[in-house]
């Protein structure tokens, strides 16, 4: 999963950035230079490894991960270059769903881009800034298409798609509100227009605001307003304590949560959301070796969950042997779970889903 986060300048965001990533059991930053965006690999935090780890002895744990990559603040303008923004756009086509960060919270020494604080305001440039990148992709795929539309019916009725997508951007409106039929969404998930990238707003606060996750902070029910209407999601975040927890071991960390009367960091916060927003789950393989977690859409069948192992196990799919997470720590082990009869065999029409603990069979 890779989430770009993006910004105005000043809004916390290579705070949280850099935060997130230090967080994670394994990161790996690459400095910052004008138009090459930080890129950093954080681990997916999941207690049920380390359970089935020291039930099957394993070698090994090894998370499911998250690409994270900072593009630089954009500015009015960005999508006709305005502080080199039409570079550090072209680095987010590439990402499953944006992270917006929005600065809600007054620091008269934290300078605002446009002089005040106003969430509304900043939502709407950052997201005009986008839909001026993506009709800028659109006016060269029409450009490209129409050539060759008067020969070829298929062209042809790209081009009328390409033009009434055209249409819905000048409205001020994400592609991801374009109403499409399931062929039409096929063709144009193939442009990678960010506007129809899933949205997850980051609401940074300060730290008074922090503890009661922004309940009585008027910036933070404006964002949450914005998010209902567009379907996006939406969580509270303090790039400063994220930073000061970041530096923090994993007792100190979870004692220093207990103390802000908080059950989770924000970096559990924001994985929640994105594999709510992705429609994502993660299930499990275990043995001597390694145990380990695998994410996959919901939904997604056995024979597909075995091809993210290795596309050998999807080829030659003969059965799953599945067993809840939940009933093998109950009985201790996979035998005595296999003994009560709650290892089931599943065929190739299973729907794998999230903590099941699978053994593919296979054979090519």
């Amino acid at each position: 999963m890779k989430l770009g986060i993006v910004g105005l300048p000043n809004v916390g965001k290579s705070t949280l950035f850099n935060s997130l990533t230090k967080a994670g059991a394994e990161a790996a930053n690459y400095p910052f230079c004008t138009i090459d965006p930080n890129v950093g690999i954080v681990s997916v935090p999941d207690k049920r490894l380390q359970v089935l780890s020291d039930l099957y002895n394993s070698e090994r744990i090894v998370p499911a991960i998250i690409e994270f990559v900072d593009i630089a603040g954009l500015v009015r303008g960005a999508s006709k270059g305005e502080g080199l923004g039409n570079q550090f756009l072209s680095h987010i086509r590439e990402v499953d769903a944006i992270v917006h960060v929005v600065r809600c919270f007054e620091d008269s020494n934290i300078v605002h881009v446009d002089g005040s604080v106003d969430p509304k305001r900043d939502i709407e440039t950052i997201n005009l800034e986008l839909i001026f990148s993506d009709l800028e992709i659109l006016e060269r795929r029409i450009a490209k298409t129409a050539r060759g539309a008067k020969n070829d019916k298929d062209l042809a009725k790209e081009l009328e798609l390409l033009e009434r997508l055209k249409a819905h951007l000048e409205e001020g409106k994400p592609a991801k509100t374009f109403p499409a039929d399931e062929e039409e969404v096929k063709l144009i998930s193939t442009y990678n227009l960010l506007t129809a990238k899933p949205v997850i707003y980051a609401a940074n606060v300060n730290e008074e605001d922090y503890a009661d996750d922004g309940a009585n902070n008027e910036y933070v029910r404006t964002v949450k307003e914005i998010a209902e209407k567009e379907k996006s999601e939406v969580f509270v975040i303090s790039a400063k304590i994220e930073q000061e927890m970041a530096e923090l071991d994993d007792e100190e960390r979870k004692a220093f949560l207990e103390e802000l009367g908080l059950e989770e960091s924000g970096l559990d916060k924001l994985i929640k959301a994105s594999y709510r927003i992705l429609g994502l789950i993660s299930f499990l393989t275990a043995g001597p070796k390694e145990t380990r977690a695998w994410t996959i859409k919901a939904g997604t069948k056995a024979p597909q969950a075995a091809g993210k192992i290795h596309s050998d196990f999807e080829r030659g799919f003969i059965r799953a042997e599945v067993v809840n997470y939940d009933d093998l720590v109950k009985c201790g082990s996979y035998n005595a779970a296999k003994d009560k009869g709650l290892v089931r065999l599943e065929g190739k029409d299973y729907v794998v889903q999230d903590g099941d603990v699978v053994l593919f069979r296979f054979n090519v």
